[in-house]
């Protein structure tokens, strides 16, 4: 039988809903009859339906690592929820009767494998005509990007003329008749390709919006520090536009800065310059969802632990307002993703990691042993790495990391982490609306608070002028679980 997994399930389902029926079919004795084929390829089943007779629902497995799904129901969903009942049968290791594959699958297969045949017999007779295409695509995608390069360049001296025109008015003015012009000018900026720059202006028209509203000098601090990080942008982009040009060579490097400047980096891209790890084991400690008011979109994020190397990474699924029906969400993921080939993004710290198709197995005794060996003993000895990354305006305002914890305690009004190695740094939330701090009070169990490994949240509280931490998951000592704070 297949190694087939709830996750690896919930990963094929259009949705939960879809998931969730095809479960409660499989559970509820929703199949008359299973076959298999003696290969163990193939899988069928007739599953009763609301008609009067049931719905045949196959899985073909002759292409491993992109199995087909069929089922006479009239459903539009894809796997439809008969299909994924079919795999919750196969889970659950029931008794599938040997039969032979029927002949409409082999000719369903033996025409996919003459389309692939042809498919590569056309492609070895075109080479030639093909390399001819690809060079003349080359070079015309190279003046494109040259053009978007000059574009852009005429885009950050609008930006940079601006700020000086903002900063000798003063932030106060930004408001009124003034903010309609401001906005007028963060939609140029998508015009001239500047993703990044335009991001950070909006953030500053929000912030502005705010304190002239509340008065709060939270939001002038948070407008001054998004200009700082503006201006330091233009800056870099400048710098790099300028090398772009003068090298003749538009092509994508290894830099933050092409996704800043408005770059979509496609997995072949990022295995090209050789930001790929293979055979990655990947476990997920922590899941959220984000709003980004000056992106107008969600943003579902995990944070990752590769078990081969103790590497931290996130993972970062967009779904825009204007688009988010169109756009499948992520979901929180347990137990280990084996994945092939796993594409890494240029940057820094816990940097966005991507792939196509991966597999699903339990984490082990060994894996959890692993996690404990990767925590840091230290915070004090984290700190100096944790404050460099932070000031880095294009970085991400979080860090992540491991850290093996002899206890957490209160003291007076504040939280404390205190180290293995009797250091101390105080808990506390970065987004106001995570209240994972106060979910640390409310824990069944106090021994989880003691003797444990943390996945920690680092991040710079501007109020005490000092590095924080944000809890987000434990694994307690003598118990191989993960106690997610945030999932």
């Amino acid at each position: 039988m297949k190694n087939i997994t709830e996750q690896l399930i919930l990963s094929l389902a259009p949705n939960a809903a879809a998931a969730s029926n095809g479960k409660k079919i499989s559970s509820g004795g929703g199949f008359i009859k299973r076959y298999r084929s003696q290969d163990g390829t193939f899988f069928m089943g007739e599953c009763k339906g609301s008609g009067k007779n049931p719905y045949i629902t196959s899985a073909d497995y002759i292409d491993e690592s992109h199995p087909v799904f069929r089922c006479s129901c009239p459903s539009r969903q894809f796997p439809c929820k008969h299909s994924l009942a079919l795999l919750y049968e196969m889970m659950s290791d029931k008794d599938f009767e040997v039969c032979e594959i029927p002949e409409d699958i082999l000719t369903k297969r033996a025409r996919l494998a003459a389309r692939a045949e042809k498919a590569e017999n056309t492609a070895a007779d075109d080479t030639e005509k093909a390399e001819k295409k690809k060079a003349a695509a080359k070079k015309s995608a190279n003046s494109a990007k040259k053009k978007k390069l000059q574009k852009q360049l005429e885009g950050i001296d609008l930006c940079e003329k601006a700020i000086k025109e903002l900063l000798s008015a003063g932030l106060g003015t930004m408001g009124g008749a003034s903010l309609s012009n401001y906005q007028q000018l963060s939609k140029q900026f998508g015009d001239y390709y500047l993703i990044g720059i335009q991001r950070l202006f909006n953030r500053l028209i929000i912030e502005i919006t705010a304190y002239q509203k509340d008065d709060l000098e939270t939001h002038y601090d948070c407008a001054i520090d998004t200009l700082e990080k503006l201006n330091s942008l233009i800056k870099k982009s400048r710098k790099y536009i300028t090398e772009k040009l003068e090298s003749d060579d538009p092509a994508a490097d290894d830099t933050q800065l092409y996704e800043e400047l408005g770059g979509n980096w496609k997995l072949t891209e990022l295995e090209a310059i050789g930001k790929c790890v293979k055979d990655a084991r990947m476990t997920q400690l922590a899941y959220f969802v984000s709003f980004d008011d000056a992106r107008k979109e969600f943003i579902e994020s995990g944070i990752w632990v590769e078990l081969g190397s103790g590497n931290i990474y996130m993972t970062k699924n967009f779904r825009p307002l204007k688009s988010l029906k169109y756009v499948k969400a992520d979901d929180s993921v347990f137990g280990v993703v084996q994945v092939p080939s796993m594409a890494v993004y240029p940057g820094d710290g816990n940097v966005r990691v991507r792939w196509d198709s991966a597999s699903f197995t339990e984490l082990t005794d060994s894996d959890f042993d692993k996690l404990r060996s990767y925590a840091a003993n230290s915070v004090n000895a984290e700190i100096k790495g944790i404050k460099n990354f932070l000031q880095n305006a294009m970085s991400n305002p979080v860090i992540y990391k491991l850290i093996a914890f002899s206890e957490i305690e209160k003291i007076g009004e504040k939280t404390v982490l205190r180290s293995k190695g009797g250091d101390t740094v105080e808990l506390k939330d970065f987004d106001d609306e995570q209240k994972m701090t106060e979910r640390l009070q409310t824990l069944p169990n106090g021994k989880l608070l003691e003797n444990g490994v943390m996945l920690c949240g680092f991040h710079y509280d501007a109020s005490d002028n000092r590095i924080c931490a944000q809890p987000m998951s434990i694994i307690p000592d003598g118990t191989n679980t993960v106690v997610r704070l945030l999932y």
